[in-house]
């Protein structure tokens, strides 16, 4: 019997990627390499003009564009897309005083300003837009407000012992005093122990987060700590989205609003260099409540309200609101036919039920508007001020819209129903820190920023061509594209933002990009000493540098993700930057530089190779 010939398995392919490995690659660098390119253009200036649907343009764009230039306003460009002109500025400045311009001709509320790429349409029609550049280079404002939370929990306090007050009206319950006392607890002092055991069911129902305790003469109403920080944060919370919604009506679209420590709230407002009227609406506290005017002979109780009008008159109310800001979900200025200023408010159907209800039982009766806000004295407390904007007799059922005056010249009209549009704060803000970068300060930012990763990439270049010869020309190439790639990723990331401490991450990410070439090529050398081929001598090295590559990167991102966790602001965008320079230079010095090496000299089998 003959024997077979037994045939070895068949040995491992030195240096050689799968052809779908070099087609991942090709694909991802074109892909990253064109969401870098408008970065490269950069943005400038703009302002978006959107014009209701059915509004025809009494003017054509052109007529737009020399009317401004003859106010010694350049423009760019004008293009009109989808209902929305854009224009299109060289600076800051001109953006500025082209809005002030353009405010005579349209509404302040269609009115918004951005930033616009400079880079070819069909960058932009696929997705690729620039890096989003921070504050310390772009220029604007800073804010940091302190949300005064037990302000709020002091309201909240007071909301509840008028509610508790108004069921012992409604039930006939008398000999019943209901106070807010020391410590933040609500102390009810009540005798009868029938009426004790209806109050405390009413507190259970409507107020399960509050915990009753026997009193001496009643019970005291407090609240555990876990539901105190959980209401704390949630004020802090709701106040943060109230921002971001005063920020989108002062068309500013690349704000950043991000919750600092337990009770503060840092705004970032990039290319804003007039801070006047960001200051005003970002600072504002301001909110409208409806009250029912009390007449008769019995008004002036201590159970009632008494405020004055803007005209120094005192106004009897009801104690109890019919309606506050928080049903308002839109507010919009304008005109009455006496030529005086007003506000025409909608509500939600909540509110417009409690406003129809009312109104429908109170017809002929008159009905006053309250005007409220948070100031903050000489001492630093916070002080809540009311005042009747005005009052006036209903006429006929009211709905879900309707119109109030008295809110004081045009001007204020319009910035109160923006504040009513963005939401009334639910706990007054103080502004604790405010800083202005101007443009010419950011601009200069970026170039010394960038001039420094030159210098150190060029020095870089220089020494890896140098030192490692034919090797070195390999991680030149390889770094560049990491470059490429690392810009790339930033810009296609939502919410990447590029600040002078990332300009520092990408710095860094230069050395490190070369370090994990270094490593290969000297892992590669050792190897040729030990007398392997030049091809030997790449597979083995490369593989015996990757766990001292990823070790070393792990061991950085670990670093980076803490960073970015607990750091704000430029400690997150340097985070950012060099957590994504770590994968990208995994991605280029290990994926990239291997398939150019196999390509290159990864069947060479030379044994005395100098490299």
């Amino acid at each position: 019997m003959k024997n077979k010939a037994i045939t070895p398995k068949s040995r491992k392919r030195l240096n050689h990627y799968s052809a779908w490995k070099y087609v991942v690659l090709v694909v991802t660098v074109i892909i990253l390499t064109l969401s870098a390119i408008p970065t490269w253009f950069g943005e400038k200036p703009a302002i978006q003009i959107q014009v209701p649907e059915k509004k025809v343009f009494n003017t054509s764009i052109q007529t737009l564009k020399h009317s401004l230039e003859e106010q010694g306003v350049p423009v760019l460009s004008v293009t009109e897309q989808d209902n929305q002109i854009s224009l299109l500025f060289d600076n800051e400045s001109d953006q500025t005083h082209a809005r002030n311009l353009l405010n005579k001709q349209y509404s302040e509320e269609s009115i918004a300003y951005s930033y616009q790429s400079v880079a070819p349409q069909w960058l932009s029609n696929l997705g690729m837009n620039p890096i989003k550049l921070g504050l310390d280079l772009r220029g604007g404002v800073q804010f940091l407000l302190h949300v005064d939370v037990d302000k709020a929990l002091q309201e909240q306090q007071l909301t509840m012992v008028e509610d508790i007050r108004a069921h012992l009206r409604q039930n006939s319950i008398r000999n019943v005093q209901v106070r807010v006392s020391s410590g933040d607890a609500i102390t009810v002092n009540v005798r009868d122990s029938k009426a004790q055991q209806q109050l405390i069911e009413y507190v259970r129902t409507h107020f399960p987060d509050w915990q009753i305790s026997a009193g001496s003469n009643g019970f005291n109403l407090t609240q555990n700590e876990q539901n105190r920080t959980a209401l704390q944060s949630s004020i802090v919370q709701q106040n943060l989205q109230i921002m971001r919604g005063r920020i989108e009506e002062l068309g500013i679209t690349e704000a950043m609003v991000q919750r600092q420590g337990a009770d503060n709230i840092r705004i970032e407002l990039p290319g804003v260099q007039d801070p006047a009227q960001a200051k005003n609406v970002i600072g504002a506290t301001a909110s409208l409540a409806f009250y029912e005017v009390k007449g008769g002979s019995s008004a002036y109780s201590r159970q009632n309200l008494v405020l004055q009008d803007n005209d120094g008159r005192s106004v009897v109310l009801d104690n109890r609101p019919v309606l506050t800001g928080e049903h308002i979900t839109n507010a919009r200025s304008g005109m009455d036919e006496m030529g005086m200023s007003e506000v025409n408010i909608t509500l939600d159907h909540a509110g417009g039920k409690k406003m129809s209800d009312f109104s429908a039982t109170h017809i002929g009766k008159p009905m006053a508007t309250v005007y409220r806000e948070y100031q903050t004295n000489a001492e630093g407390v916070t002080e809540r001020s009311e005042r009747v904007i005005s009052v006036a007799t209903i006429q006929s059922q009211l709905g879900s819209q309707f119109r109030i005056t008295g809110a004081g010249s045009m001007q204020e009209a319009q910035e109160l129903a923006m504040l009513l549009r963005a939401g009334s704060l639910t706990a007054p803000v103080t502004i604790v820190e405010e800083r202005t970068i101007g443009a010419s300060l950011g601009a200069e930012n970026i170039q010394n920023g960038f001039a420094a990763l030159a210098f150190g990439m060029g020095m870089t270049l220089l020494f890896m061509a140098v030192w490692y010869r034919r090797l070195g020309w390999v991680a030149n190439v390889a770094l560049c594209t990491n470059m490429l790639c690392l810009l790339g990723l930033i810009a296609l990331l939502p919410g990447a933002v590029l600040t002078l401490p990332g300009i520092a991450g990408l710095v860094l990410t230069v050395g490190m990009a070369v370090d994990t070439n270094v490593i290969i090529f000297e892992r590669i050398k050792d190897k040729m000493r030990e007398g392997r081929s030049f091809a030997q001598s790449i597979d083995a090295g490369f593989d015996s540098a990757l766990s001292t590559i990823l070790d070393a990167n792990v061991t950085t991102m670990i670093t980076a993700v803490i960073l970015y966790s607990i750091g704000n602001g430029p400690i997150q965008g340097f985070a950012l930057t060099l957590g994504l320079g770590l994968l990208t230079s995994i991605f280029t010095g290990v994926f990239a530089s291997r398939a150019m090496i196999n390509l290159i000299w990864g069947q060479d089998a030379r044994r005395e190779v100098r490299v």
